[in-house]
């Protein structure tokens, strides 16, 4: 269930809901979670558009991207990071109709340690959302 954070300049993606809603859905289908309302609803990206003037490379260049993706501890197997980075670069550069932005999104992986991750208002450790997961897709079967 992973949260992730896009940061662009004002105006560089035309559609930003497209963009979030496909972010989240190319999370969920890397780490291959069941589709149960849990995931579905609590895996979801955000689009921040700052003022071009907020971001700057060291010759001064706004056209940056940065992508943070925040997961449970060890959610993701390193051929799952690989994957998370390069699609959610391409989908960030395709949305923003620039190619070559690939070459100047940044996307940082994070994990939350034990305890910090919180979901419906429980500070869940990693057993304890594995738990709840089983016990949705348990609900769900019937």
């Amino acid at each position: 269930m992973p949260m992730i954070d896009i940061t662009v300049p004002v105006g560089l993606i035309a559609d930003p809901h497209a963009l979030a809603t496909a972010a989240a859905a190319t999370v969920m289908r890397i780490e291959r979670v069941p589709g149960i309302a849990m995931f579905r609803s609590n895996t979801a990206a955000f689009v921040h558009e700052l003022p071009a003037a907020a971001i700057a490379d060291v010759d001064g260049s706004s056209a940056h991207a940065r992508v943070q993706v925040l997961t449970n501890a060890g959610a993701l197997d390193r051929d799952q990071q690989l994957a998370v980075v390069a699609e959610l670069s391409r989908l960030v550069a395709d949305a923003a109709g620039d190619p070559d932005l690939v070459r100047r999104t940044w996307v940082l992986l994070t994990e939350a340690v034990p305890g910090g991750w919180g979901l419906w208002g429980h500070a869940h450790t990693n057993d304890e959302i594995v738990a709840a997961a089983r016990a949705e897709i348990a609900a769900a079967a019937g």
